[in-house]
């Protein structure tokens, strides 16, 4: 199994977007909470075109994404999702690292995400620390996010 990254087209958006959320769904939450993310959740052909996002592929077929996106005083991760049945199998690992070689190469040290709870592991065993949180309430129920920075 080869994984190559590039560019993402704002083609895929409607791809992108499914994989979001099918790797949201993966972690059982309420269908309610994933009906209340959908604009969250949605990555749309202008975000394609303003930002860089990269697609993560196997033979072809796009099995993940991710975004990065860099302001005046931020360098951040957004839209790392991968298609649940790929999770565990290094696409992931291999989409953090091209982000991470391309936040180098834009001249970023440090870069920062909130991540989904499910996902801090993941980040950590990439170089993540958590430097906070973010609070995430849904329907009444108490949700914290952690927000995280890589340094390099």
């Amino acid at each position: 199994m080869r994984i190559e990254i590039r560019r993402a087209k704002p083609e895929e958006a409607d791809t992108l977007t499914e994989i979001a959320h099918a790797a949201k769904r993966h972690w059982k939450y309420p269908e309610s909470w994933i009906q209340q993310w959908q604009t969250d959740l949605t990555i749309s052909g202008e975000f394609i075109r303003t930002h860089e996002v990269f697609a993560a592929t196997i033979d072809g077929a796009v099995v993940g994404c991710c975004a990065l996106v860099v302001t005046n005083s931020l360098t951040e991760i957004e839209h790392m999702w991968i298609r649940p049945e790929q999770m565990g199998g290094g696409v992931g690992r291999a989409l953090f690292e091209y982000v991470r070689a391309r936040a180098l190469e834009r001249g970023a040290n440090v870069i920062e995400l909130s991540a989904d709870p499910y996902a801090e592991g993941f980040y950590a065993r990439m170089g993540a620390k958590r430097i906070g949180e973010v609070v995430a309430d849904m329907d009444g129920q108490s949700r914290v996010l952690p927000r995280m920075r890589i340094e390099f």
